[in-house]
């Protein structure tokens, strides 16, 4: 997948709505693998949405989202999955861990789906997310911040085209948003991906990105 477009995209529950000032919504939005992306919105804009839509989660909304010009609204359900394992990493902003699960277990169930990364990988993860004595914790009894962090190692356990992060670093401090940011940066690269990184105030740190107000 090359890139991501959005053509007088609009969510239905803001048809109507008068004096919408946005870069997104109602005009026309290329997104380019391999580019970076700040998605900078206010609260009640409709961020998580956007990401619902582009990850075929919601398609309450009016206009045209297409993947390489093709209208996502005619993809099948098996074209779905093969999208969501090997073109679109996506990290919800509600994050959905198990957390009767450890966090170790939590990034297995989505590496054991797509074999791409090694046990010693992941472990180099936790690790470098200041989180290796984390592995055989339950995900319920982390921090938000820690789980945070466990989601976005098991983001990073898949191919794909583009990294899809709803307010990735909202719970973290400068410091690991900037070890954050230079994982994922570098997860990209080595890919070739695109990143696309909402927020409503707390920035991935990313240089280099074209920051697009929602």
């Amino acid at each position: 997948m090359e890139r991501i477009s959005l053509n007088n995209t609009l969510p239905r529950v803001f048809a109507g709505h008068n004096g919408i000032h946005s870069e997104v919504w109602l005009q026309d939005v290329t997104l380019q693998r391999g580019k970076r992306y700040l998605i900078s919105a206010e609260s009640g804009t409709g961020k998580s949405s956007l990401c619902s839509y582009i990850y075929g989660y919601r398609q309450d909304y009016s206009g045209l989202i297409a993947f390489d010009g093709s209208d996502i609204g005619s993809l099948s359900i098996a074209q779905w999955c093969d999208i969501r394992l090997r073109h679109i990493a996506y990290l919800p902003q509600d994050m959905r861990l198990f957390g009767e699960l450890t966090a170790m277990e939590n990034v297995e169930l989505k590496n054991r789906l797509t074999g791409f990364k090694s046990r010693e990988e992941i472990k180099q993860l936790f690790e470098t997310m200041g989180i290796a004595d984390k592995l055989d914790s339950l995900a319920g009894k982390l921090s938000i911040g820690q789980q945070q962090r466990v989601a976005i190692i098991r983001t990073l356990c898949q191919p794909c085209d583009f990294i899809l992060l709803d307010e990735p670093v909202s719970h973290l401090d400068e410091e690991n948003n900037r070890i954050v940011a230079d994982l994922i940066t570098r997860e990209a690269t080595s890919q070739g991906a695109g990143i696309i990184a909402t927020s409503v105030g707390n920035h991935l740190k990313m240089d280099n990105a074209t920051i697009i107000h929602l």
